[in-house]
């Protein structure tokens, strides 16, 4: 009972929204840690994800918890989201915002774009659902390789990890400030270390198809 009434608040929505970011941000370095060796030639990141294979139970529990995380992630958001709308059903008749960003004011969008570009990833990338270019299970240089070369699709790509760069941007530093992790500093704008996160995290995603499209990855 005392769980689902910390659900039920506010407060415990916005905690857990907090801690599921917060595991996103470790996995997402770790992905991006991931693809970043497809710089170093076809055998280290197909050894990469062979390791990963072979981790068995260990990649389903990890799973598990990611798949919970966005469930959970996802529903807190809407709920909370709806929460406010009931709370001003009529809104501002001029809104010129004082003390915000452009991440936090897309938040919500963004977070729908990146749930959507997740699922067309899995499919694509996971799955092989999605076949873009003929889909090769053990063989993940090819499936990336292949893949960017076709523009549109590392289109698509970058424009979500612009998404992905600014959901993190104010993701990252309100999760913090929620957990009692930071405080409320002289520039409620300035975010040095979400910034700094947020700009490595979408220069190396986005370096993956530019580097295919120029040809520095064959």
């Amino acid at each position: 009972m005392r769980l689902f009434a910390f659900w039920r608040s506010t407060i415990g929505k916005k905690i857990v929204m907090a801690v599921t970011g917060l595991i996103f941000v470790g996995f997402v370095i770790a992905h991006l840690s991931g693809n970043l060796l497809v710089f170093r030639g076809p055998d280290k990141i197909n050894e990469y994800s062979e390791f990963l294979r072979s981790l068995g139970a260990l990649l389903w529990v990890a799973r598990g918890v990611l798949l919970v995380s966005v469930i959970l992630h996802a529903t807190a958001a809407y709920q909370l989201a709806a929460r406010a709308r009931a709370a001003r059903p009529i809104g501002y008749h001029e809104h010129e915002p004082q003390v915000s960003t452009f991440a936090a004011r897309t938040i919500r969008w963004g977070g729908t774009l990146i749930l959507l570009f997740v699922v067309l990833h899995l499919l694509h990338f996971t799955t092989g659902t999605l076949q873009p270019v003929p889909y090769q299970a053990r063989d993940v240089y090819a499936n990336v390789v292949g893949a960017f070369r076709i523009w549109w699709v590392s289109a698509l790509y970058i424009v979500a990890m612009i998404a992905l760069g600014l959901h993190l941007y104010h993701g990252t530093w309100s999760s913090l400030r929620t957990l009692g992790l930071v405080k409320m500093g002289a520039d409620p704008l300035k975010h040095t270390v979400a910034a700094a996160l947020a700009l490595l995290v979408w220069l190396g995603f986005t370096l993956v198809p530019v580097g295919i499209l120029l040809g520095i990855v064959r």
